[in-house]
């Protein structure tokens, strides 16, 4: 299985930045996708991005569409969410996942291999 280890989150103003890392491991990982997803407070999981390791593809949801940018790096098997203009409501805890790219763009969870641990995110007014 593929391991993953998120850092990056924690508290920021509104209209600022972060960028959350998601470094994995193992000998699987070239076969996957990765991707980030968010959980706000009594909301559903939602889907936020997603990149491919081979072509490095990625697909956005319209939500954070202009505003996050997912990328990786592929000698650090490390994938990032840059973060821009935070808005309050998108404090939420934010987890990474490895999966089949149309598994995680569909949200089809039984088909995600590996959810890194969530890394909290806070947005203040």
């Amino acid at each position: 299985q593929v391991q993953l280890v998120e850092s990056g989150g924690g508290l920021v103003q509104a209209g600022g930045s972060l960028r959350l890392s998601c470094a994995a491991s193992g000998r699987t990982v070239s076969s996957y996708s990765m991707g980030w997803f968010r959980q706000a407070p009594g909301k559903e999981r939602e889907f936020l991005a997603a990149i491919t390791w081979s072509g490095g593809n990625t697909y956005h949801t319209d939500s954070v569409k202009g505003r996050f940018t997912i990328s990786r790096d592929n000698a650090k098997n490390t994938v990032y969410l840059q973060m821009n203009s935070l808005k309050p409501e998108d404090t939420a805890v934010y987890y990474c996942a490895a999966g089949e790219l149309m598994g995680l763009v569909g949200s089809y969870y039984e088909s995600i291999d590996s959810w890194g641990q969530g890394t909290q995110v806070t947005v203040s007014s």
